[in-house]
């Protein structure tokens, strides 16, 4: 749900559909907690997440929220953590079905670990 209108994150979240409010608050919670200084916005009316560079984002679709680490990809891990749980994943996203419950301790872990890699590129 691409939404050019919204200003920011909580009026995204406001008119996405009915069935996809509770799993992007709840995704939003989660980055905010797993990285607090992480900077939230939206670009091409997506919501997104900034810490020393890029750190994830999300956007609500008909079926489904698509989640974005900006990796350079998923380690196989965790891919496969998240496909044996019936998660559809690609290079460095997943979605999550409106029946799913949101891998939110997964979604934390994933976030520090790209902070990490953020911090240590904007040192050099």
């Amino acid at each position: 749900m691409t939404n050019y209108s919204a200003k920011n994150v909580g009026e995204y979240i406001s008119k996405a559909p009915k069935e996809a409010r509770s799993h992007l608050r709840e995704i939003r919670t989660a980055i905010k907690s797993a990285v607090p200084k992480a900077e939230e916005g939206i670009s091409y009316g997506k919501p997104y997440y900034k810490y020393h560079g890029m750190l994830a984002g999300f956007d609500a679709f008909k079926n489904h929220i698509g989640f974005e680490i900006w990796a350079d990809k998923l380690e196989s891990k965790d891919r496969k953590m998240l496909e044996e749980k019936g998660y559809k994943t690609g290079s460095r996203t997943f979605h999550i079905r409106y029946d799913q419950k949101v891998p939110t301790a997964l979604i934390k872990k994933l976030l520090k670990a790209q902070a990490k890699m953020n911090e240590a590129k904007d040192k050099k």
